[in-house]
């Protein structure tokens, strides 16, 4: 696939404080990335800089093999065939559904402008709705007419600032995959924002993890949930539980059990952490990886109770184990158990992620 967003070693730095440091990143057209990190680590700024709404301090970004922006030279806004939709939608009020759509498009002739606006009302279901005032559309409606508005002069990438943190959440899933279906039947590239992973499982096909201004972390959500190539990514994006562990010849000790380790998950670890013995060890453990097991001595507590569409959802300490102790352990059973109530928890056999603390 050809790539259509070029950007390399980007650096945004505002009032003496780098933003955006030596950022590398690639879309195809049509791929949809999710962006993710906390708040401050440049995930906005990166929007605005493909925007033309953020002066570069180093770096270049290329469209479509055409360069919009090196550091001296920077395209305008409105020259750049990038659409934005914003958080709170920046919709008119004094202007109907028709007119915030045609806001962009009022160089083209009213013919053109009436065939697009025609177009995008049956795209996204306001036909009903073109002569409506924002106040009078529920908040799915206003985010259909801020996207058809974004639409409307045809843009090359459309970026969308958490475009779906104002949505009812029983709405949420159907609107992202309504969006998701229009972008790729248009073939538009889209870079979305938002802190919340599970909208990029269900909207986007690639996930960046960012910190500091730099992306961590660059792959598919479902391989990057599997295979973090960091704590800081995989801590992020809270995927499960950090064990303490230490690993003696080829065993590998926590508090809730031992694993006795292959020689090829013994060659994982210390290829990932280079002083095996000094190190601060840490196991990511995911709920799906944890049992109980009444055979073994009780090692846990439980401290709070929740009921999931998975069945029960436990949150347990550790005991007996002071020099490491845990807590917030997730655990996910049918099994009904009782607040303060002692079990025995064991680790069971399953893929390594380990990373030195």
């Amino acid at each position: 696939m050809t790539t259509l967003l070029e950007i390399n070693q980007l650096s945004v730095k505002l009032q003496d404080k780098h933003i955006l440091q030596q950022l590398d990143l690639h879309l195809c057209a049509g791929e949809i990335l999710g962006l993710v990190g906390a708040s401050g680590c440049g995930k906005t700024t990166l929007l605005n800089a493909i925007a033309g709404f953020a002066k570069l301090t180093d770096g270049v970004i290329q469209l479509d093999n055409r360069i919009i922006n090196d550091g001296e030279l920077m395209v305008p806004a409105q020259e750049r065939q990038v659409g934005m939709i914003f958080q709170d939608y920046a919709l008119f009020p004094h202007l109907s559904v028709t007119q915030n759509i045609a806001f962009g498009i009022r160089e083209y002739s009213a013919s053109e402008q009436s065939l697009r606006i025609d177009n995008l009302l049956t795209l996204l279901k306001l036909s009903d709705h073109k002569d409506k005032y924002i106040h009078q559309l529920s908040g799915g409606q206003q985010q259909r007419v801020a996207i058809a508005r974004a639409l409307a002069p045809q843009p090359k990438v459309l970026l969308l600032d958490e475009p779906f943190s104002n949505i009812d959440a029983r709405l949420r899933t159907e609107l992202m995959l309504e969006i998701r279906q229009l972008l790729k039947k248009l073939n538009i590239t889209a870079i979305f924002v938002t802190h919340n992973k599970d909208e990029v499982f269900t909207f986007a096909d690639k996930m960046a993890v960012m910190a500091e201004g730099k992306i961590l972390q660059l792959d598919s959500p479902v391989a990057i949930c599997q295979k973090p190539n960091s704590w800081l990514v995989a801590d992020f994006l809270q995927l499960g539980t950090w064990l303490t562990c230490k690993l003696n010849r080829n065993e590998l000790s926590t508090p809730f059990g031992s694993l006795n380790l292959t020689d090829s998950e013994l060659e994982y670890i210390t290829r990932r952490v280079s002083n095996v013995s000094n190190a601060n060890l840490v196991l990511l453990i995911k709920p799906q990886y944890l049992q109980i097991n009444e055979s073994l001595t009780v090692n846990a507590c439980v401290e709070h109770i929740s009921v999931t569409e998975q069945g029960y959802h436990y949150q347990l300490s550790s005991i007996d184990d002071n020099t490491r102790k845990q807590s917030n352990v997730s655990l996910y059973s049918q099994r009904m158990l009782n607040i303060k109530e002692k079990v025995a928890l064991q680790v069971k056999p399953h893929p390594l992620l380990i990373f030195s603390q």
